[in-house]
């Protein structure tokens, strides 16, 4: 039936006055584009059954799975196959159209084909990926690495396919000359090679997961690792902005990983008053007096006056002389109030490392630090607890006779010059 179609065409350009050769070449032209429309037809129907199938299936399965199949558009690149493979076959029929052509277009279907083929695994795998994603080991145990290598492949064998249909030529015999090239591909391939060995270094070691704080000075990283992929690691730093970190600098370079504090269930506080070490002095009995009447201390002031007294008589030490002997000093007893006071916050936890302790003195004063940690790990309840902490204690630091140290500001020097002025006058 289509040896006839082709004579009567040819015929009918004939009896037009055409040509033979011409007349042959009209029927090419519209055999080709017949074949390309009839072919989108097939492509567009095909899409069409396949919803038609697909949807109501999806609507109705328990598993997610079909959902990303759909997501990743695995489906409409499946029929993609359809018009190829029409093409195909009828150009290998050789029933209507002209040979000379049949080899270059047959030639295109076939690395069409090739690379759709590609598309498809490429979809499936990211499906794969996904589907892993929702899972909770897939936070300290990612596979994206290993995803985008598989892609590689799938990516590297098409393409020896496509160069061993164009060439000629066996895909073995293609790797074997890829072999000698070996040096160039591994120069090329430098950063995913190195990418994908760190990556699995990253995971196997629990070294970094998705989800973490990690901090990493050298490129400005101070933020939450949002993914981990063969070549980059990608972290949103607490500004929001977004870096890229290579894959293999994790391995190679040191950074920090705050998940131990976020597992701990507690968040570090660390910080230092510092006192002016001109306010220090022993405690009279005026001082002792007032301070017994903290309640956070009083037990403490009664026990430790006890112990001195006890020590000093045994030890026949001389009163008169306050360098004689024990004494207890308002900033022994201000740090023992620092202990009782955080002791009984809730928002502390007394669990953990707890240190109230003087550091080496400086010219700026005796620093007084403060070392806990808090029940929480979320930043803006931590930031609360710690201001609450220190408005505290800046208020309380003048109640035990004590200053804390800070350079004169503007207003102390002009207040200093003004009493100069009026003592000379």
């Amino acid at each position: 039936m289509l040896r006839r179609y082709q004579v009567d065409i040819v015929k009918f350009f004939d009896d037009l006055g055409a040509t033979h050769r011409f007349a042959e070449i009209m029927y090419t032209i519209l055999a080709y584009i017949v074949l390309f429309i009839v072919a989108f037809g097939v492509y567009k129907l095909t899409v069409i059954l396949l919803r038609l199938v697909i949807k109501p299936f999806t609507a109705k399965s328990n598993t997610y799975f079909d959902d990303l199949l759909v997501k990743n558009r695995f489906f409409i690149r499946i029929a993609f196959l359809a018009p190829s493979l029409l093409i195909y076959y009828t150009l290998k029929s050789s029933l209507v159209l002209h040979e000379s052509v049949n080899g270059l277009v047959e030639g295109v279907v076939v690395v069409f084909f090739f690379i759709i083929a590609s598309l498809i695994f490429e979809s499936l795998l990211s499906t794969i990926n996904d589907y892993y994603n929702r899972f909770h080991i897939a936070k300290d145990h990612p596979i994206a690495g290993i995803i985008q290598v598989l892609k590689i492949i799938v990516y590297i064998v098409s393409l020896l396919g496509i160069l061993g249909f164009i060439l000629d030529r066996d895909i073995s015999s293609l790797l074997l000359g890829l072999g000698t090239l070996s040096a160039v591909l591994m120069l090329i391939f430098r950063d995913p090679i190195l990418g994908f060995v760190g990556g699995l270094q990253l995971i196997f070691n629990k070294m970094i997961a998705i989800g973490d704080w990690i901090t990493m000075p050298k490129y400005g990283a101070d933020g939450t690792v949002l993914e981990i992929n063969l070549t980059t690691v990608k972290v949103q730093n607490f500004d929001k902005t977004i870096i890229t970190l290579p894959t293999y600098s994790l391995i190679s370079d040191s950074f920090q990983n705050w998940r131990g504090m976020s597992d701990s269930g507690g968040r570090r506080i660390k910080r230092a008053i510092n006192i002016d070490m001109g306010s220090i002095r022993f405690c009279d009995d005026e001082m002792l007096d007032k301070f017994s009447h903290i309640n956070a201390i009083s037990g403490y002031i009664d026990r430790k006056e006890n112990e001195i007294e006890k020590y000093n008589a045994e030890n026949n030490i001389d009163p008169s002389a306050v360098v004689n002997g024990r004494r207890q000093t308002n900033i022994g007893v201000f740090r023992e109030y620092l202990k009782a006071y955080l002791r009984r916050r809730e928002d502390i936890n007394n669990d953990m490392t707890f240190l109230v302790r003087q550091l080496d003195p400086t010219d700026k004063g005796i620093p007084i630090q403060i070392y806990v940690f808090t029940n929480t790990v979320e930043w803006a309840k931590y930031e609360d607890i710690q201001s609450d902490i220190f408005d505290h204690i800046l208020a309380v630091v003048p109640e035990f006779g004590l200053k804390i140290f800070q350079f004169p500001s503007g207003e102390d020097i002009q207040g200093m010059l003004s009493t100069d002025t009026t003592i000379i006058n």
